[in-house]
């Protein structure tokens, strides 16, 4: 006991203003810059903390994080932050994937092992694919823990990973010089996954994200139960997650958009591991809205998954109006009695916010809609009671008369 209070004792401390502590009391993961007494600057970004509020009680430890987030909590007991916190809080991720039937499953064999603030680690996305795990640290206080990080993902999985890929260039935006995505450990070559016994390649290399948006999983089954015999329309399409869902449920046809020409090639590939033989399926690599212009056919189900429209607060008003004119064009798309599957993923545009905008697109249409599903992230992609933010993706299908 004596030689781990000395441990922790190495953790610079910082305090909360008076009044200020009760956010954390709460265990919301996040202490905004304004809240502290001290200046969070005189830390090297990254550095891990110790946060006591005013009368030195002891309250969280996190990590520096310079910007309007100043201290993300990594944990509300006064502990070190060591291979053993990292294997421990894997393993908490762990069980609750293993619990919803994803590790092992024989008909699913990528999903995500790490949901930053959903898993308790602000910070970390992890996702598994096929047996490479793929990192992406978007702070630099979580790459700086990348060393146990990557000894946790192989004590924890074991022979399930035969590679890890740290891919975290894009998301540090320049925080760490010269930083490189790369392969830490194994040969992480990109290969073929199973999501639901269908088919996908993807490329975490150059791809969005991690290579493949694993949040539309349950969205994606939820409209191929829709598909058999209807013509559809995916908007925003990537590699064609949607678009090869409904063909290998029986739809009559398929049209895929994308802006990117390497999305759409991918987007074809996926779609001749699947069903090589279909003639029922096109895809064109152009603007969505170009696309609705140049198109007059009608379609039983139209799928509108854009990219985030806001990356913050000051671009929420900007990005509303982008989903009302989007969803606006979308409604006119849509067959009577045909279905729109809407959605944002932008996080500082609410589930409220964004069923108001849709609701405005709807009277601006002049046509009778009704929501039959509300739509959010699934279980592998896990919300934080504590921590509401965390649930940034929203849909909606709507039946349009």
């Amino acid at each position: 006991m004596l030689q781990l209070c000395a441990l922790m004792s190495h953790y610079p401390i910082i305090h909360l203003k008076s009044g200020k502590e009760k956010s954390l009391q709460r265990s919301h993961p996040w202490v905004f810059s304004g809240a502290l007494h001290e200046d969070f600057k005189q830390f090297p970004e990254g550095s891990i903390v110790r946060v006591l509020d005013n009368k030195n009680n002891y309250l969280a430890t996190g990590y520096i994080q310079y910007g309007s987030i100043a201290v993300r909590v990594l944990s509300f007991i006064d502990e070190i932050i060591d291979a053993d916190f990292w294997i421990k809080t894997f393993q908490n991720s762990f069980n609750l994937r293993e619990s919803i039937g994803l590790i092992d499953s024989k008909i699913t064999n990528c999903f995500r092992l790490i949901h930053g603030e959903g898993d308790g680690i602000p910070g970390l996305i992890v996702d598994f694919y096929n047996g490479v795990a793929v990192i992406q640290c978007h702070t630099s206080g979580i790459y700086y823990q990348l060393d146990l990080i990557q000894n946790a993902i192989q004590t924890l999985l074991g022979s399930r990973v035969d590679a890890i890929f740290n891919k975290s260039k894009e998301t540090l935006h320049g925080a760490i010089p010269d930083i490189e995505n790369s392969c830490l450990w194994g040969s992480a070559d990109n290969r073929i996954v199973l999501e639901n016994n269908i088919k996908f390649k993807v490329d975490w290399t150059t791809g969005q994200k991690t290579g493949f948006f694993l949040d539309q999983r349950d969205n994606r089954t939820l409209l191929g139960s829709y598909s058999k015999n209807k013509k559809v329309l995916n908007t925003f399409a990537y590699t064609g997650g949607f678009s090869v869902y409904a063909l290998m449920n029986g739809a009559s046809h398929v049209d895929s958009v994308d802006v990117s020409k390497t999305a759409i090639d991918l987007l074809k590939q996926n779609m001749d591991l699947n069903a090589p033989e279909s003639n029922n399926h096109q895809a064109e690599a152009k603007d969505t809205f170009v696309f609705f212009k140049e198109h007059e056919d009608l379609y039983d189900i139209l799928v509108l998954d854009p990219p985030a429209f806001a990356k913050n607060i000051g671009a929420r008003h900007n990005a509303l109006m982008g989903y009302k004119r989007l969803n606006m064009e979308g409604i006119k798309k849509v067959k009577k009695g045909g279905f729109l599957f809407t959605f944002s993923c932008s996080q500082v545009v609410d589930s409220l916010q964004f069923n108001q905008i849709i609701m405005s697109a709807a009277i601006e249409s002049k046509r009778k809609v009704k929501v039959i599903h509300r739509l959010t992230q699934p279980a592998d992609h896990p919300v934080n009671i504590f921590h509401p933010e965390g649930e940034y993706l929203k849909g909606l299908v709507l039946y349009i008369d």
